[in-house]
């Protein structure tokens, strides 16, 4: 799993059928400080978040398939939940 920051929305004209009625979302992977980390991923969207939210990825095939409810679909990433606050402890 990743945290990440919702920082787009991608519209797809052409989808696999498995997708109808799903977001896909551009994420930007982040660091536990917050910062940015590598390149920014898509994700199809569980749990209807948006735009500036800090979201849980789950980045493995059959993981992300079975926690967005279509098994068998082309699917590597699923947002399956949005981070209220992350609190560190030294």
């Amino acid at each position: 799993m990743i945290i990440g920051r919702v920082i787009g929305d991608v519209v797809a004209t052409q989808k696999s059928p498995s997708h109808e009625g799903r977001k896909l979302l551009l994420i930007q992977p982040l660091n536990l400080d917050g910062t940015d980390r590598g390149e920014a991923v898509l994700a199809l969207d569980a749990v209807d978040a948006g735009v500036g939210e800090q979201v849980l990825v789950v980045q493995e095939g059959f993981s992300a398939m079975t926690a967005a409810g279509r098994p068998n679909s082309p699917i590597d990433m699923t947002v399956v939940g949005v981070i209220d606050h992350i609190d560190l402890v030294p």
